[in-house]
């Protein structure tokens, strides 16, 4: 499991505080408050960590929109993953292999798996460096 601290410290250069986990899905994705009770959606494949919702009442409101929860149950990328790789053993998340921010695709080929806290902690360091670099 990612802790806190491992969330504020490979992310943090985001601008997050995070206080607390909501929900995580099967491909290691979080959704977090911050310490201005902000909602943020920490996306490992997509090497991204965004505010999502600026109050909770706009946290509410994704859950009525269409594109949000498609893209957070991943249903069909869930399935391909399960059939290639099987079911996710204890604390681990399906995951690419190159993310598809750096060009990676929904192949099975590209996928496995992963400790969540070690997925956390190397999109988190990957993503600063790419941030950085710019």
């Amino acid at each position: 499991m990612a802790t806190l601290e491992d969330i504020n410290e490979f992310w943090g250069w985001t601008g997050l505080i995070a206080v607390e986990v909501l929900a995580e899905n099967d491909f290691g994705n979080l959704i977090m408050r911050d310490e201005d009770d902000s909602y943020w959606w920490l996306c490992p494949q997509e090497l991204s960590c965004r505010q999502v919702a600026r109050h909770r009442a706009g946290f509410e409101a994704l859950s009525y929109n269409q594109h949000f929860l498609k893209c957070w149950y991943a249903t069909e990328l869930r399935n391909v993953a399960l059939k290639a790789l099987g079911p996710l053993g204890a604390g681990r998340k399906y995951c690419m292999t190159v993310p598809s921010a750096q060009g990676g695709d929904w192949r099975a080929d590209n996928l496995a798996t992963a400790p969540l806290s070690v997925l956390i902690r190397f999109t988190g360091e990957v993503a600063e460096a790419i941030d950085s670099a710019r």
